[in-house]
């Protein structure tokens, strides 16, 4: 029976790398809901028009495909607008990820399915996946993270974990913690642990 697991926590926190080594470690497909977001922001695809009609035609490159750079821009200086492309992607993106899900599910090939979102928990992924994992690092850690390997200014980080939902609600909803605060060999024990004990390592 595979497994669905979820794998949310905040910027900085680490995931990419915790996702690259349970791809090595376990039978396995991860799927990015940013992936997810670009392939049903492409031409074709359900929300695409309304994209379009939400962001206007002067974002489109001579392909169709939507201009990510021209789309960002427009949606930090209109917060109504962030709202109402949030509103045509989260749905489209859930849509998109379930259907990959049974499709695996029928194809029977791996042992579990991995979806990594920072929106996880307030888009109600809890109640779709067998569990979520929270990817935990210090505060300090993450900024430093941030500000040192992104380049991130230090009023950018303020502003990013405003927006972010706190440790204790994390850690509210996510059945499994996983501490990336320090020694990468630390974490991939703890991950060792968690696939062991749910029959997935390798």
């Amino acid at each position: 029976m595979m497994k669905t697991i979820g794998i949310t926590g905040g910027v900085g926190a680490g995931k990419s790398k915790i996702l690259a080594y349970i791809q090595t470690h376990c039978n396995c497909r991860i799927l990015l809901a940013d992936e997810a977001a670009h392939k049903v922001r492409e031409p074709g695809n359900p929300c695409y028009n309304a994209l379009v009609r939400l962001l206007g035609t002067d974002t489109l490159e001579e392909d169709g495909q939507i201009n990510r750079q021209k789309m960002a821009a427009k949606i930090f200086a209109d917060h109504k607008l962030l709202e109402a492309i949030n509103a045509v992607i989260h749905p489209a993106v859930k849509a998109y990820i379930l259907q990959e899900i049974e499709a695996e599910r029928e194809a029977g090939k791996i042992d579990a399915f991995f979806v990594e979102a920072a929106l996880l928990i307030e888009e109600g992924y809890g109640e779709l996946l067998d569990e979520l994992w929270y990817i935990f690092a210090q505060k300090e850690v993450r900024r430093k993270r941030l500000i040192q390997d992104r380049g991130y200014s230090e009023e950018k980080v303020e502003q990013i974990f405003a927006s972010q939902l706190s440790e204790e609600e994390f850690r509210c909803h996510c059945k499994v913690v996983i501490d990336n605060s320090a020694d990468l060999g630390d974490t991939y024990r703890q991950i060792d642990e968690r696939l062991k004990e749910a029959g997935l390592s390798r």
